[in-house]
């Protein structure tokens, strides 16, 4: 075969592998497939872009499904959600006072009544008040009165 040849069949030989991987990822379930058929597009275009010889081509396939598969699964990571953090829906809401005994009581926010606390320093509120939600200790609301 004339020089240059082989390169060119072996790149075309990843492109397509690479193609009909990326058709299986549309086609079977899972988002799995696609990173090694990236994987083997870039494999596809470093051939052509002059790499030789068939172990080169498999550490570069190597190399670059662990990479795609790494950031293929970065992206696919939900991000982590507790209960108790500002974005559950809790903080910055307005609570009614219940029964406060000291720094410590019960409020009313949405249908449910919540164990709560007061920040340092606030008076207990009269029943009825409404009270700030500023953050969440486990189950526990820590309140403050709206006006302060």
């Amino acid at each position: 075969m004339p020089t240059g040849v082989m390169p060119t069949l072996a790149a075309l030989a990843w492109l397509a592998g690479g193609l009909a991987l990326l058709v299986a990822e549309v086609l079977l379930p899972g988002a799995f497939l696609m990173w090694l058929g990236l994987a083997a597009l870039g494999t596809g275009g470093a051939v052509l872009a002059g790499l030789a010889g068939f172990g080169p081509q498999v550490a570069c396939f190597a190399v670059l499904s662990a990479g795609s598969i790494a950031l293929g699964l970065r992206l696919r990571r939900p991000p982590e959600r507790r209960v108790n953090t500002p974005e559950s829906g809790l903080v910055g809401r307005t609570a009614l006072a219940l029964a406060f005994t000291g720094g410590e009581g019960r409020v009313r926010l949405g249908d449910s009544d919540w164990p709560a606390q007061l920040v340092a320093g606030a008076a207990p509120p009269a029943p009825l008040a409404r009270l700030l939600v500023v953050g969440v200790q486990g189950v526990v609301l820590v309140v403050r009165p709206v006006d302060a």
